[in-house]
């Protein structure tokens, strides 16, 4: 049994609200950077759709995360298809409102490449939770 299902009500309530911090911090930090004119440069010459998939997987993960309670086991297929629809959500409001800042767009393709990102990132913790179930019951 996961160590989590034997906490308490009120503690196990506390752990699933905290699980949610991650990617709520994380969608934080691509709000003001959308927010921005000119995003800073991280020195590393990246294409612009390559970032945002990239940006993009860790926001699936963390959601495919809080959504699954946290352990890779409870990550399914359902669930993941949920994070990822969820962070399209997401690079969907974050593209409309880029269209209110300065300098800046809507492109439907870095809403592709957010998607893309969100389903990689997602389909890889529903593989490890595959694979952690597999291990398990060996």
């Amino acid at each position: 049994m996961p160590r989590h299902e034997s906490l308490s009500a009120p503690a196990a309530g506390r752990r699933r609200l905290l699980l949610w911090v991650p990617p709520v911090l994380w969608m934080a930090i691509i709000f003001a950077l959308s927010a921005q004119s000119a995003l800073p440069s991280l020195g590393v010459n990246l294409s612009d759709k390559l970032e945002h998939a990239i940006t993009y997987a860790i926001l699936g993960v963390l959601l495919l995360r809080a959504i699954a309670g946290g352990t890779p086991a409870g990550a399914s297929l359902a669930r993941a298809a949920l994070a990822v629809g969820l962070a399209a959500c997401y690079g969907l409001s974050d593209e409309a409102h880029q269209v209110f800042v300065p300098g800046r767009h809507f492109d439907w393709l870095d809403l592709a490449a957010d998607t893309a990102g969100a389903a990689a990132g997602a389909g890889a913790l529903w593989a490890w939770g595959i694979i952690r179930r597999h291990w398990t019951r060996s």
